[in-house]
């Protein structure tokens, strides 16, 4: 069972920045579709950032939530089998628990956490104003 395991959270002041890594068990990741997702107590797991998966080509798409376009990139090192998030301009607004995640299917990129197939443990991110 593939598992996935984020790390790089922390503390911050607003605007502040923080990069975040996901690393996969194995290759077979380099084959799904990787999003980052965020939660706070009592509000549902929200999309924050997609990445497709490459397959042939040497490029990928990106997608990112309303909320982050502009201060969030995502990227993916399918040589290390990782993703990142780099966050930038952080606000208060962004402090949650931010987890990885793996879509297995194939096709568009889901905004919908349930369609994701595999899930890290989560990373504790603050941002203090």
């Amino acid at each position: 069972q593939g598992q996935l395991v984020e790390s790089g959270g922390g503390l911050t002041q607003a605007g502040g920045s923080l990069r975040l890594s996901c690393a996969a068990s194995d290759r077979t990741f380099e084959n799904y579709h990787m999003g980052w997702f965020r939660q706070t107590p009592g509000k549902e797991r929200e999309f924050v950032a997609g990445v497709t998966w490459t397959g042939s080509r040497t490029y990928y798409r990106t997608y990112y939530a309303d909320s982050v376009k502009g201060r969030f990139t995502i990227s993916r090192d399918n040589a290390k089998n990782t993703v990142y998030l780099q966050m930038t301009s952080l606000k208060p607004e962004d402090t949650a628990v931010y987890y990885c995640a793996a879509d297995k299917r194939g096709g568009s990129i889901s905004y919908l956490a349930s369609v994701y197939d595999y899930w890290g443990q989560g990373t504790q991110v603050t941002v203090s104003s």
